[in-house]
């Protein structure tokens, strides 16, 4: 991304800002905002577009509570508190925890002990109990539908009415169900249970004779394990807050994962790869998109105007894959993209390019998304059950008056 789409010169700031630029000094004397040297211009300053972006809202917000809300829930500023997920400077971390160097070594259930608050004993038990249905309930929904979230999304109900504990919701128990729902969903994914983590039973379903790729699998899963309140972690806070129980608000996210808007992404970004053969491919097949007003898929992300970290770990793990074709038509598209486009590749690119070059299914990188992404799922429901809050907003009315 070119260096002016994410910074702005004083007199830009102090435009945006409506401010005069001795007031820009000020709030950036007072820490409000961050400025630095321009390259080649040692006199000049410029300024994070993010923080006047921010700086804006706070603004805004001040003189008009109400419309300040209601843009709160499309990319605007924060709607409620969380302790679970900091985005910060193109970083994230769960709590507190920088989620890159997690990814390193944790594995999912590590990550979800630490979003669920379990300590290391707890820990151990919470990841010994089962699937909560049996092998032969298991048979019967796989049999029902060869779309597999499909069948999660159906066997969630069926196992909440079965498992009545799971309508405890006091933080160990919820952290039990919790447990028992990560089980549930990998399984029915992973197509058995078996003891050992997420990521070695699906890299038994998905590439039994190739152990290693374990470890890609177990890094994709802790990046995908939450990023703060998309609309699936808000949906399951919704669902909570209104006391539904843990299996109810993995449904309710998953739900809202499926929109096409939100999961599946990066099953676009494998269709538009294998239209690659050649550079020329590559810069054609994104030009004519743009041409034809479409988006690209798997590029940009509004919380990482220079580059999404997800992306960058999961492009290592492709590059060092050993699958030069595949990697091959990955690079070109990358080189085209940043002739073409002003947005770096994002989670979804990062997924289909391990995906591609790991040669797994090509309904890997929406599984891996949502059997991670259920760790987190549950940590938002917990702080809405601690909360003991309904999650109610009122909407403002835009319709005709009554009477007419």
């Amino acid at each position: 991304m070119p260096d002016n789409s994410y910074y702005l010169t004083a007199a830009q700031a102090a435009a945006a800002l409506g401010v005069t630029r001795a007031t820009l000094y000020a709030y950036t004397s007072r820490g409000q905002l961050r400025s630095e040297s321009t390259p080649g211009r040692s006199k000049e300053r410029r300024y994070h577009r993010e923080d006047v972006d921010r700086l804006r809202e706070r603004k805004e917000t001040r003189r008009d509570p109400a419309k300040a809300a209601a843009r709160g829930l499309h990319w605007g500023g924060p709607v409620l508190e969380s302790g679970i997920t900091l985005i910060h400077d193109g970083r994230f971390f769960y709590r507190g925890h920088d989620v890159l160097a997690l990814a390193q070594s944790a594995t999912l259930e590590d990550v979800a002990a630490l979003l669920w608050e379990a300590d290391a004993h707890e820990q151990e038990r919470l990841f010994e109990q089962r699937c909560p249905l049996s092998r032969r309930q298991l048979i019967s929904l796989r049999s029902l539908t060869t779309d597999s979230l499909a069948g999660v999304q159906a066997a969630l109900p069926i196992a909440a009415a079965l498992d009545i504990a799971s309508f405890d919701l006091s933080p160990r128990a919820v952290r039990l169900t919790g447990a028992r729902i990560l089980r549930l969903v990998t399984t029915l994914l992973a197509g058995h249970d078996s003891p050992g983590p997420a990521h070695r039973m699906l890299q038994a379903r998905w590439a039994p004779r190739r152990p290693a790729i374990a470890e890609t699998i177990r890094t994709a899963l802790v990046l995908c394990a939450d990023h703060e309140l998309n609309v699936s972690a808000f949906t399951a806070r919704c669902a909570a807050s209104a006391g539904a129980s843990p299996y109810q608000a993995v449904c309710a996210a998953l739900a809202a994962f499926r929109g096409y808007r939100h999961g599946g992404a990066a099953e676009r970004v494998l269709a538009l790869l294998r239209n690659v053969h050649t550079p020329g491919d590559a810069r054609a097949l994104l030009a004519e998109r743009l041409k034809r007003g479409e988006g690209i898929p798997g590029f940009g992300h509004r919380l990482y105007p220079s580059g999404d970290p997800r992306a960058v770990a999961l492009l290592r793990l492709a590059e060092a894959g050993g699958n030069d074709k595949e990697w091959k038509r990955i690079r070109q598209v990358l080189r085209a993209s940043s002739e073409l486009l002003h947005d770096r590749p994002n989670v979804d690119f990062g997924l289909a390019a391990v995906t591609a070059v790991y040669r797994l299914p090509d309904t890997a990188p929406t599984l891996l998304f949502a059997v991670g992404r259920t760790a987190g799922w549950i940590a938002h429901a917990m702080e809405e059950y601690a909360s003991g809050e309904l999650i109610r907003p009122r909407a403002r009315y835009t319709g005709p008056s009554p009477g007419q």
